[in-house]
């Protein structure tokens, strides 16, 4: 009974074998697929040969040599590796140019400003302004200075600090011409800008304004520039040998029986892919967090810290500021000759420099809004951000779901008549999931989970990091810059959250007590309207804006004409 058995046996292999012997008599069409793969036809056998040297595919009757499967090995290496390069290099060039065009729009928006402020003050001011543009030059300067490097290279607080201390300082001698000033005098001057409030709100609120569109806005870009780069690094990593080994025996070990058309299934495929981009899918966590961070300041961007409309209309703002002085400037004087002492009168305005050369009575004009230059490329923050916000959306689960999209192309059979790494046949196995602590259970993938891929983690480090700037930067906080726990934290903390954020001045008050307006002679002012140059165009209120100019330089004409007799 057992010789029965064993003859059985032995005839059943014979039979297998010859059947196998018989259907690898001819490789033809193994060696025209291999060849168009760029490899020497002559490495194939012409017809089956013994498998058993073969590391890789079943030992069978074979069409593949072990030289061939070498060959095979590093093209199944090249073939994984294409469709992630591809991906990984069509992301990075997608938020590449969203970084560019973001970052070209900001600049572009911080020199438009100077230019219009240079040209509205120019009108308005005439040589007064020109005579001291170098203070509002340097002003623009600072701030692209550190919408560029950060509190690294400029202190925004300091300044603006400084920035509204030097202004108070040249409009001070500008509105007291009639005397002369130390640079002692000047430094009493400006320790007294805060308590004086010579501007009104407008430093206060543009400093609130400032700090937080500038932090969003340089975090924002800097969000954008990373993406591409954390791409790149990771598309950088190397396939492990077991991969390499693995994707060798799913796409090219059909050849060896000669089923070059015979498809991997669809599942197997799956395994093979999430064993060999197990490091990859262990991005996805903070890459997802990262861009939710991006996603939330966007909407920042569109809101409260809008950008655009904070440099936008700065030199109406700075105007504003400028008229509260030109307004206040009796009552600002007297406090400071209070506080720093009555300085003398100037010898040279005794002299031959008439009133109408020295003091500062500007001729307020109205300024047209469309005389603006146009942002960059004729767009606006809206659209660039509404635009951004579905690219950040589409690029979440990047990395974990590249092997679903690797394994639905022509090249994978969905059904059950496919290969499944040792025949064709349905594949049983199932289908583990994405990261590297599900390759545990891997059938197809020899995966190591105690030794995560350096790079992979250092980019998650960096993805930390960054995502915690964009969450301050949301609060309007600058995590790299110094805590300075001055008492402003909550106007540059957390922000408004509500969509009637207030992101004009409103216009501060004009009661007769706050405007000290006295018209020449000793009559009130009552209730005249502010008019702003650049905001207006009626002539009554330029007419009456330039009679209180005069008004004040009549009524300080008088107050000297009484002194020097």
């Amino acid at each position: 009974m057992k010789s029965l058995l064993a003859l059985c046996v032995v005839w059943t292999v014979a039979v297998v074998s010859g059947t196998e012997e018989q259907k690898l008599n001819n490789c033809d069409e193994v060696r025209a697929a291999y060849s168009s793969k760029g490899f020497n036809v002559n490495d194939v056998p012409s017809k089956g040969v013994n498998g058993v040297p073969l590391k890789v595919c079943p030992q069978g009757y074979s069409c593949c040599t072990v030289e061939m499967e070498e060959k095979l090995s590093q093209q199944s290496h090249t073939e994984i590796k294409a469709p992630v390069s591809k991906l990984s290099t069509s992301l990075q060039s997608t938020f590449k140019q969203r970084h560019d065009h973001f970052d070209k729009f900001f600049r572009e928006l911080l020199k438009n400003a100077e230019i219009s402020l240079d040209s509205m003050f120019v009108k308005t001011y005439g040589m007064m302004y020109v005579q001291n543009s170098e203070l509002f030059k340097n002003f623009f300067q600072s701030l692209t200075q550190y919408y560029v490097s950060g509190s690294a290279a400029v202190n925004l607080d300091s300044m603006l600090s400084e920035f509204w201390a030097d202004l108070l300082e040249r409009m001070f001698q500008l509105v007291n011409v009639q005397y002369e000033f130390s640079d002692t005098y000047m430094d009493c001057v400006s320790r007294h800008t805060e308590e004086l409030q010579p501007f009104g709100d407008v430093p206060r609120k543009l400093r609130i304004q400032l700090t937080r569109s500038f932090i969003a806005a340089r975090t924002f870009v800097r969000g954008l520039a990373l993406m591409p780069e954390v791409a790149n690094k990771v598309s950088t990593v190397s396939a492990s040998p077991s991969c390499v080994r693995a994707a060798m025996k799913m796409l090219y070990c059909p050849y060896c029986s000669g089923q070059v058309a015979l498809k991997p299934c669809q599942n197997y495929c799956l395994n093979v892919m999430r064993g060999c981009l197990a490091n990859q899918a262990d991005l996805d966590t903070e890459w997802n967090n990262f861009l939710d961070a991006m996603h939330s300041l966007a909407e920042r961007l569109e809101g409260p810290f809008n950008f655009e409309s904070v440099m936008d209309p700065i030199d109406v703002k700075i105007s504003d500021a400028i008229m509260n002085m030109q307004e206040n400037s009796m009552q600002v004087s007297q406090k400071v000759f209070q506080g720093c002492g009555t300085p003398k009168i100037s010898a040279g305005f005794r002299s031959k420099r008439s009133v109408k050369e020295s003091t500062f009575t500007s001729r307020f004009r109205p300024y047209s809004p469309e005389a603006r230059p146009t942002t960059a490329a004729g767009t606006s923050l809206d659209r660039l951000t509404i635009e951004v916000k579905k690219k950040l959306k589409h690029a979440k689960k990047f990395w974990s779901t590249l092997p679903e999209t690797m394994c639905v192309s022509e090249g994978i059979a969905a059904g059950d008549e496919c290969w499944n790494g040792t025949a064709k046949s349905r594949y049983e196995s199932d289908v583990i999931g994405s990261g590297l602590a599900n390759q545990i259970s891997n059938p197809d993938v020899d995966v190591d989970i105690t030794k995560p891929d350096i790079v992979i983690r250092s980019q998650i480090a960096v993805l930390k990091e960054m995502t915690s700037r964009l969450k301050a930067a949301h609060s309007g906080v600058d995590i790299t810059a110094e805590s300075d726990d001055d008492g402003s934290g909550d106007e540059s903390g957390s922000g408004c959250d509500g969509p009637n954020c207030d992101m004009y001045f409103s216009v501060p008050p004009t009661s007769d007590k706050e405007r000290g307006g006295k018209a020449a002679g000793g009559s009130e002012v009552a209730g005249s309207p502010r008019v702003n140059p650049v905001q207006s165009n009626n002539s009554a209120g330029v007419t009456s804006r330039g009679s209180m100019a005069l008004a004040l330089c009549g009524l300080a004409l008088a107050l000297l004409a009484s002194r020097l007799r």
